[in-house]
């Protein structure tokens, strides 16, 4: 969902570096996916397709933090019926 976002911190020998990869659009999300040694944080469309992908050696990798946009329950939206409007002479 447009606002998600992954924020990496990595270890890049006498320092760290911090990334963060973000859900730009509407419709898009951010994937996290550990393989083979490598972290990789991608963009993805509502199809699947991925818009952009950062990639990082895992064993480089101090932290992996989440930080999703809230989502609105569909519960909250569900009032009931609305009253009709009172006659302003009455």
């Amino acid at each position: 969902m447009k606002g998600d976002r992954v924020e990496i911190v990595v270890d890049a020998g006498d320092t760290t570096r911090t990334y963060e990869v973000v859900a730009s659009r509407a419709g898009r999300r951010v994937e996290t996916a550990v393989r083979r040694g490598v972290v990789e944080v991608s963009e993805v469309t509502r199809s699947g397709s991925v818009v952009r992908t950062a990639r990082f050696m895992a064993t480089r990798v101090l932290a992996l933090v989440e930080q999703p946009v809230p989502r609105e329950d569909a519960s909250e939206h569900q009032e009931g019926p609305r009253p009709l409007r009172e006659d302003p002479k009455t």
